[in-house]
This record gives structure tokens, sequence and C-alpha cells, in this order.
């Protein structure tokens, strides 16, 4: 059992396309987790991910049917539990593209002309800063305020 810490967001600045499992492998993500995510008791700490991840100590994810015989109804119950969180923490991509609609790179920007990677990364960050000003549908779902503009870039 562990405690989960957030949602697993890998994002990682590459041209083209790439297979979320391939991006956390180059990110060395797990590495960390194993060094570092341990509560202040020593209990493990845990990223949430999607069914594209490994499961590991530090990294879980939604049971598979078939990777079991039958999900029981508490597997189900923490799936459906589980998927809603998730869902609600992808918002943010779509906040971001919709603030910045010059992102949306399958219609306008052209890999190895843009600098895609780095655009999305300031955009972000401003996106952010937004955030802590006004709020959005996420800081909402979870009735939570997100951090001062200061707070935040401090």
């Amino acid at each position: 059992m562990c405690s989960y810490i957030t949602m697993l967001i890998v994002f990682t600045v590459t041209e083209g396309r790439a297979h979320d499992a391939g991006m956390l492998g180059d990110s060395h993500l797990l590495d960390d987790l194993e060094t570092h995510a341990y509560s202040p008791v020593g209990q493990v700490m845990c990223l949430y991910g999607d069914p594209a991840y490994p499961v590991r100590a530090h990294l879980q994810a939604p049971f598979r049917p078939g990777a079991v015989r039958r999900l029981t109804p508490a597997m189900e119950l923490y799936n459906t539990r589980m998927s809603k969180v998730r869902t609600s923490v992808e918002w943010i991509f779509g906040d971001v593209i919709n603030s910045f609609k010059f992102l949306d790179y399958k219609k306008n920007l052209k890999i190895g002309l843009s600098t895609i990677g780095k655009m999305y990364v300031v955009c972000a960050i401003i996106r952010n800063a937004l955030t802590c000003m006004y709020g959005n549908q996420t800081s909402t779902f979870f009735g939570l305020d997100p951090p001062s503009v200061y707070d935040y870039f401090s």
C-alpha cells in the first residue's frame, strides 16, 4: 500500500510521436522515485498513471481486465474513482491548448520548423500563472485554491 502524491504526467520535450512508456523511460522518473519518493516516516509514496505505464511500487495504474481473472467490485470502484481524478488533471492540458490556440500543432506547427516543446513549456508556465490569479476547473474540482503568483514563481 502506498500514499498517492499526484497523478503521473510525464512531459518531455521530444519531436515527433513517442509512446508514453518510452517517454517514461527517457525521463528516468522511476529511478528518481525509487531514490526520493518516501514519506518522512519511510512509507512508499507513489504516482498514479494511465494503463500505458508499468506498475511498480512507486507507480500505480488501473486494474486491467485480463491481468487478473476478474475485477472485483473494489477494483472496479478504485478504477472509477481514479479515472475521474485522472480526467480532471487532463483538463489542464486542455486549458493550455485553449488559452494558446497556436499550440494546436496538428494544424499549425511543423516538427523541425518550430520549437514546439519550448513554446508549450512557456505557455504552460503562463497558463499556471493565470490559474494562480483566477483559478481553473481543476482547482475548483478539488476544492483547492491555487498558490499566489508570487509563491508560484518563487
